[in-house]
């Protein structure tokens, strides 16, 4: 997933499981007066309590056609129970129903609709289920309480612990011997059941101003933004398609190979869980792709997680263009935190409508600060990126709303009103604030040079290089799509900018190829080679680049790794800093390990030295000893980390 808090809007990315993983893309889908969910007029869009149908898109749609039937239009629950549901086609029933009419048998019927091989059925583990839920039923029971009661995180895990003992116990004849193979057990048993990937879901939404103009603007006005989103959407699906649209054939997948196109359902919802306003459109990609040679296989999904960033860029620097384009509006930088991205926002939306339309953001964002605080009240240490992570998902999970009921644009319109006015402090605020976004602004756009390539390609590089040694061309093609938006030059122009800057930028004046095999240099005959002359041995766009200046800095690395006559402290100082630090952590001791490694260190005059330990060996511990030791007797210490967590975890060891 894209962070809202690095980028101007987000694109994210999840998987969809086979079964029933796609139901909450057609859940709230508006209900009109027929057999399918959907309406047909303009005043059914305004009036009907729900979403918009989904509609179908890509390439990918001319294999279904089967006969002259073809796939089209809105999206229909069937369709996807069909192609998300079980991976067949989407209007297999529609499909057998008319060649039984016309006499075929009905063993023949059952192939009818198949793309490849049907999403297997695959059993789960119940006994862990079923145990569980029993346990939380009996612990609300003996607490009092009505056995359907939900129960605290904390009592969850009490139940958990003792489940895990009590299976493990009949399974082993004994109970676990440490914390950390119980944590295994359960790990184990908590494990998801292997499920079949139907396909994946990308998540389209405009920054918060672009929401909030749309919910409070005129209906001309509205309107216009979404066709805005809308149109950004298309455009970048159809990136999409020709960045990711590969499949792999061969044994073990050893070629990959282009497709004939992706198959695509795209949802446009209005709002969030807390009703704020949240125009955002979710793509669902089936994993049924069509080689070129008619076969039914799975989408090469590497290309689509290795895009994302840029398909994320590609989108928002759309957007702007569309939004610009129709309203002649203005984007500007809003400050962010220190070391964030800016944010570009509309000039002109009130920034308190932003914040209160983020209420949703605003509550996961709380929550997940006070799990942090607690989860450092437990463990002294901060949590690392995957303990971060889960700890985003329970605050995720500990503010969702029930979803609420369907409402109307109408009444989303009006309710939306309303509450602006109040925040803004009247009607007249926030005609006022309309009036001054939506007044045509000037722009002066200055032409595209080849000097002005050439000067964002080497800025391109430049901030690629601070966070990689090594980088490829879809790297390349996200932080172009993001520098050109800075650049002043006609919001038409800002594609093809992006995609001219992202070339130079990988070019030898920049970028240096590295890993390059000789065969690839070879001619290749046409059956081994894409559309684009590359080899299909080799993953599109997979081409490393590193840079002259990285190079060198690996190289003054690896001379200092040799040298000796630095700075020592002596194994007295060492004691007197290992002495220290457990008088200040409740008399708590190095092992052995830990105080030969501070020892080794500390002692030792190399200018590099390299220390390796496995995860959880406390490593960050010898680290603050190490620091507080050297510090002690006169030196200095500069701590750098790879991400921000190990960076915070260090800081807080560090004296």
């Amino acid at each position: 997933m894209v962070s809202a808090d690095n980028v101007t809007s987000v694109m994210s990315l999840h998987k969809l499981t086979a079964g029933d993983g796609y139901t909450y893309l057609t859940r709230q889908v508006a209900v009109a007066d027929s057999t399918e969910r959907g309406y047909s007029s303009l005043g059914d869009y305004y009036a009907a309590k729900g979403e918009s149908p989904g509609v179908w898109a890509g390439r990918g749609l001319a294999g279904l056609t089967v006969a002259g039937h073809q796939v089209n239009g809105q999206v229909t629950e069937q369709q996807m129970r069909n192609l998300f549901g079980e991976g067949i086609h989407p209007d297999a029933d529609v499909l057998a129903a008319r060649l039984a009419a016309t006499g075929v048998k009905t063993a023949a019927l059952a192939q009818v609709g198949m793309l490849g091989q049907k999403f297997p059925a695959l059993a789960v583990n119940t006994e862990w289920s079923e145990a569980l839920a029993a346990g939380y039923r009996q612990y609300a029971l003996d607490a009092g309480r009505p056995g359907n009661e939900p129960l605290t995180a904390d009592e969850r895990e009490t139940v958990r612990t003792a489940v895990a003992d009590q299976l493990f116990h009949a399974r082993h004849g004994r109970l676990p011997i440490s914390s950390a193979e119980r944590s295994g057990f359960i790990a184990q048993q908590s494990r998801p059941d292997r499920t079949a990937v139907a396909g994946f879901d990308l998540t389209f939404s405009p920054v918060k101003s672009v929401s909030t103009l749309w919910a409070v603007a005129p209906t001309a006005v509205s309107e216009q933004i979404e066709a805005a989103h809308r149109a950004a959407v298309e455009k970048t699906t159809a990136w999409i398609e020709n960045e990711a649209g590969y499949t792999r054939t061969g044994a073990r997948g050893v070629a990959q190979v282009e497709t004939r196109g992706l198959i695509m359902a795209a949802f446009t919802h209005r709002d969030s869980r807390a009703g704020d306003p949240d125009l955002h459109t979710h793509v669902a990609i089936s994993n049924k792709v069509q080689t070129a040679d008619g076969r039914w296989l799975a989408l090469d999904a590497r290309m689509l997680y290795r895009i994302t960033v840029g398909a994320s860029e590609f989108y928002n620097t759309q957007l702007e263009v569309e939004v610009t384009q129709r309203l002649r509006v203005k984007f500007a930088d809003r400050a962010t935190t220190p070391g964030k991205r800016p944010i570009r926002e509309v000039v002109g939306v009130d920034e308190q409508l932003n914040t209160r339309w983020s209420s949703r953001r605003t509550a996961i964002d709380t929550h997940r600060a006070q799990l942090v605080k607690t989860f450092l009240a437990q463990h002294g240490r901060v949590p690392t990126t995957v303990e971060m992570i889960k700890l985003s998902q329970r605050a995720t999970l500990a503010t969702r709303d029930a979803k609420h009921e369907p409402r109307s644009l109408a009444e989303q319109r009006e309710a939306w009103h309303d509450e602006a006015a109040q925040v803004l402090g009247g009607e007249q605020q926030l005609a006022a604030m309309i009036d001054r976004v939506t007044t045509p602004k000037p722009s002066e756009a200055q032409p595209v040079t080849p000097g002005l390539v050439t000067t964002i390609a080497h800025d391109v590089v430049a901030t690629v290089s601070e966070s990689r040694a090594t980088w490829r061309q879809t790297n390349l093609d996200a932080e172009a799509r993001r520098k050109v938006r800075y650049a002043g030059v006609s919001p038409a122009a800002l594609q093809d900018l992006a995609t001219r800057v992202a070339e130079v930028a990988a070019g030898t004046e920049h970028s240096i190829s590295i890993g390059v095999d000789p065969e690839v240099t070879a001619p290749l005959p046409v059956e081994l080679t894409r559309s684009d002359g590359t080899s299909i041995f080799r993953m599109a766009k997979g081409q490393l680049y590193t840079s002259e200046a990285i190079l060198n800095a690996e190289s003054r690395v690896v001379a200092a790794a040799g040298r000796r006559g630095g700075r020592t402290i002596t194994a007295g100082d060492v004691q007197i800093a290992q002495l220290e630090w457990s008088a200040n952590n409740a008399g708590a001791q190095l092992n052995t390990a830990q105080a030969s490694m501070v020892a080794s260190v500390a002692t030792d005059d190399r200018y590099v030295q390299l220390a390796l330990a496995p995860a959880g060996t406390g490593k960050t511990t010898v680290m603050g000893v190490l620091a507080r030791a050297w510090m002690s007797t006169g030196g200095n210490v500069l701590g750098l980390a790879p991400q921000a967590s190990a960076a915070q975890e260090l800081a807080a060891a560090i004296p």
